[in-house]
């Protein structure tokens, strides 16, 4: 895969230097169209061997355009912040905007690569590994970013020359560390994993370009040809339409049952028995927050249900039992200006709690398969492909320790009405109920196909969804509180 890497391709200096100003120029001409239209953000990934002028090429394209449109990360051992939360976060959140460069030096290539080098991990945990990465820029690209890969490539005789000819000079020796001469001496075993690497995750959308880094000018022209091309040919034509994605329809219930129909809602909890198990469970849940264990997970909860079903109260039971310090609420209403520059999870990433927290979602991302669908805010392409998208950010929560806990709560229809009128007649709740509230009710049918879609396609042995009789406010509070300390337990 390496063999063009290895030629010896060079440029003289006077072609160099012929060529990079009308480079330059057409690349300020490209980067100040990206920001003008502010259609999509461009992701540049430079990896490659030690020693192989990835700084020096990520300067490079700094100086060749405006930086104040580029966001540079550089990334090397992850910090404390980082280790208590999943692997993928460190990048999630340096993730450029629409209308910007993200230049990253060093990726979410590096950790797979160096632990399978090392032989810290085997091929199974690699291929893992890399499929993950693959369903992530699988997702930034369908959320219209483009992706642009190299690999600036060196031989071993070359990249030996080329570490003793920085370590010769005294303003350079600095950059070569015992580290990188180790991996010198592990450079058939880094390029195996690295050819595997490239073979497995260049995609035609977001394909490898590997650069020979032999000669430093044929190294930034080709880097910056490439991006010019790419971002060019994005620029200059139309907007890909999306793809010809269409739902199975759902298949007619000959009884008329769903998920949702099968639910009890006549179960009800005395207010005497009430007050008692509420003590009770709050008080376990307070104990759980500080056993011994606990300070190696976090907790996600989502709470997601009809209007009115009440969440906020399922929630406020919940903080009632731990410390203040411990959680955070997130309600989640229509994106920002921020957040609809991004990638639709990233607003979520961004709130991943570190280890001994909760993090307690009040809707969430599901919204893109509820709200979203129902509403046509998003095309049928979109909602369908989330619920993949969903099921691998979850699994990498609880992966990382997270315990996932997901609460659908349920009322009838006609409880959700008698409760509308109430907040209407109430001065202190007037503010819960909106011409929106109203809106959904009439869709009430629509929505519920599209719940009790949302629960076969994402209720996992991982992170399984939990229905909650909302009817009676006592017995649903009590479920909830019931299923938290129990998933608590089982993961301490």
């Amino acid at each position: 895969m390496f063999e063009s890497a290895e030629l010896g391709h060079s440029i003289e200096k006077a072609a160099y230097d012929q060529e990079v100003p009308a480079l330059r120029e057409a690349l300020l001409d490209a980067q100040f169209d990206l920001a003008s239209a502010k259609a999509f953000p461009v992701i540049i990934l430079v990896a490659g061997v030690d020693g192989a002028g990835k700084s020096a090429t990520v300067n490079t394209l700094n100086e060749w355009m405006d930086p104040r449109h580029i966001l540079t990360h550089g990334f090397s051992e992850p910090s404390d912040e980082e280790l208590e939360r999943p692997h993928m976060w460190r990048f999630w959140r340096q993730l450029p905007p629409k209308g910007k460069m993200g230049i990253f030096d060093g990726s979410w290539y590096a950790w797979p690569i160096l632990e399978r080098a090392h032989g810290r991990i085997k091929d199974a945990r690699l291929a893992q590994s890399l499929d993950q990465i693959r369903r992530f820029e699988e997702m930034l690209i369908n959320e219209g970013a483009l992706v642009l890969k190299f690999w600036m490539h060196l031989s071993r005789q070359a990249q030996k020359k080329r570490l003793r000819k920085l370590e010769s000079d005294p303003l350079t020796r600095w950059r070569v560390t015992d580290r990188d001469w180790k991996h010198f001496e592990m450079y058939d075993a880094f390029r195996e994993v690295a050819e595997r690497t490239l073979r497995s995750t260049s995609t035609a959308e977001a394909p490898w370009t590997v650069v020979e880094a032999t000669d430093p000018r044929y190294q930034r022209l080709t880097v910056g040809r490439t991006l010019l091309e790419r971002l060019r040919a994005r620029l200059d034509s139309p907007a890909p339409p999306s793809a010809a994605v269409r739902a199975p329809p759902a298949a007619p219930s000959i009884d008329g049952l769903n998920i949702l129909r099968t639910l009890d809602l006549t179960r009800k909890t005395e207010k005497a028995e009430y007050e008692t198990e509420l003590e009770t469970y709050q008080g376990r849940l307070n104990l759980l927050t500080r056993h011994k264990a606990f300070k190696d997970h976090n907790v996600v909860m989502v709470f997601e249900g009809a209007d009115a079903a009440g969440k906020g109260g399922g929630i406020r039971r919940i903080t009632q039992a731990i410390d203040a310090r411990l959680y955070e609420i997130t309600p989640i209403a229509a994106p920002t200006e921020e957040e609809r520059a991004q990638p639709y999870l990233w607003r979520f990433w961004r709130h991943l709690p570190r280890r001994g927290r909760f993090a307690i979602f009040d809707r969430s991302w599901y919204g893109r398969v509820l709200v979203e669908r129902v509403e046509g805010f998003c095309s049928e392409a979109d909602w369908m492909r989330a619920y993949g998208e969903i099921n691998d950010f979850e699994d990498q929560l609880a992966r990382s320790g997270a315990i996932v806990a997901k609460f659908w709560l349920q009322i009838s229809r006609e409880e959700q009405l008698r409760r509308f009128h109430e907040r209407q007649e109430s001065k202190f709740k007037r503010f819960k109920i909106t011409d929106e509230d109203w809106r959904n009710r009439e869709k009430w049918d629509a929505y519920e196909t599209a719940v009790c879609d949302m629960l076969d396609r994402t209720s996992t042995e991982i992170a399984p969804w939990t229905l909650v009789e909302s009817e009676d406010k006592h017995y649903g509070r009590l479920k909830i509180l019931r299923t938290l300390c129990a998933r608590i337990e089982e993961a301490l």
